[in-house]
């Protein structure tokens, strides 16, 4: 936070919607396009050890089993990264917006209050 910020506390409903924006945002980012490249070379490899070689689905099957589980960890690991890192940031959205909703309340009431003060002086003027 840059000095001279106000600390602002951030609502459990609050919290709860940044966490399942996060959720989401991270859930749709997880499978990149080096997951995706680790998975069709698992299934080429698979595709040519069935074909070509005379490796029966004993040893075939296997390494694809190995190959798809370690796509899901790539994935479920690179998920919670990224739901770490999209956390953060929408609950410094969150109080941002908290932010600037609290100084335009304040804005709007000094305001209303320099206006009553004017009012206040013209009426006792006139008077």
């Amino acid at each position: 936070m840059p000095n001279g910020a106000e600390v602002t506390e951030i609502s459990p409903e609050m919290q709860q919607a940044a966490s399942q924006r996060a959720t989401d945002r991270a859930r749709n980012a997880r499978w990149d396009l080096t997951i995706a490249v680790f998975l069709f070379a698992i299934l080429i490899l698979v595709i040519i050890m069935a074909t070509y070689t005379t490796a029966g689905l004993e040893v075939v099957g296997p390494i694809a089993a190995v190959g798809l589980s370690l796509v899901w960890v790539m994935g479920w690991w690179r998920g919670k990264q990224l739901y770490v890192r999209f956390y953060k940031e929408e609950i410094t959205k969150l109080e941002q917006e908290q932010q600037k909703t609290l100084k335009a309340a304040v804005k709007d009431t000094m305001e209303e209050t320099i206006e009553e003060r004017v009012q206040k002086a013209l009426r006792q003027r006139w008077q």
